[in-house]
């Protein structure tokens, strides 16, 4: 696969086409510490695994989303082994329109095809048909449905020390009142706070922080048993069906579109 870096000028000037985008291929894990940009930023990833620090929150990026990230957030960035992804960096006078919040979304075959087409152009001033399909890629943001894969953290030390215990063992099933009590919390304040500062259920934010670990384990090539008992699940269907009502898909399945993509690219 060719990759296409774009001109740093691009990312941190509001000068230039109002939308320009990158492809990138890299072979190892990276991270990218904390920093931000002038302009938004909606990062996608084709093949492999990303994940992107925001607001007190992690946000995971599988192969079959994308995350908007609005202009001067600050954010870091960590790829999880061999990965390919792209960006696109839309001038702040067009982001008037676009989502305000951070969001992650389930991206388009047409949103994916007009980015590989953007990818590829000089980051010159944009002719008539490049207009055209950067306004794709910004009308197919503006209406996009807001996909949940973060994972907010709360900031009551007690339920910060429960996350923190939960994320280091997530295979843990005590139940809510058995936390509550590890914690010196009534069960009903722990239940009331936890929605009150991460807007979840605590089985809910359960739930996420093992659906996000499972896809970093899908990344690094772990079984798909494996990851089930790792994570707690009794049985690896009863993970599977966790996995497909929150993605829509099945891990075997979303392996193999992803092992798909990563052969077409490479194909290219």
């Amino acid at each position: 696969m060719t990759t296409h870096l774009i001109r740093p000028d691009l990312v941190t000037s509001p000068d230039g086409p109002f939308l320009a985008a990158a492809e990138l291929t890299q072979s190892e894990a990276r991270t990218t510490s904390s920093h931000s940009h002038a302009r938004g930023q909606l990062m996608g990833a084709l093949s492999g695994l990303v994940s992107v620090g925001l607001d007190k929150q992690q946000w995971v990026v599988p192969a079959t989303h994308a995350i908007w990230i609005p202009p001067h957030c600050v954010h870091s960035v960590r790829s999880y082994g061999p990965f390919s992804g792209w960006s696109v960096f839309i001038a702040e006078p067009r982001c008037d329109a676009l989502p305000r919040k951070a969001r992650a979304i389930k991206t388009t075959p047409l949103l994916r095809e007009a980015v590989r087409r953007a990818a590829s152009w000089p980051g010159a001033e944009l002719d008539a048909t490049q207009a055209r399909i950067a306004e794709v890629i910004v009308d197919e943001l503006a209406a996009s449905r807001e996909e949940s894969l973060n994972l907010p953290s709360p900031d009551d030390p007690r339920l910060a020390r429960i996350t923190d215990a939960l994320a280091g063992n997530l295979s843990d099933t005590r139940r809510l009142e058995e936390w509550a009590a590890w914690a010196g919390l009534a069960p009903r304040t722990l239940s009331r706070r936890f929605v009150t500062e991460t807007g979840m259920t605590f089985a809910q934010w359960r739930q996420q922080a093992r659906l996000l670990r499972a896809l970093e384990l899908i990344a690094d090539g772990v079984p798909v048993t494996t990851i089930s008992l790792e994570l707690g699940y009794e049985n690896v269907s009863a993970f599977i069906d966790m996995f497909r009502r929150t993605l829509g898909t099945t891990p075997g399945r979303y392996l193999a579109a992803e092992a798909s993509a990563q052969s077409s690219r490479a194909a290219t």
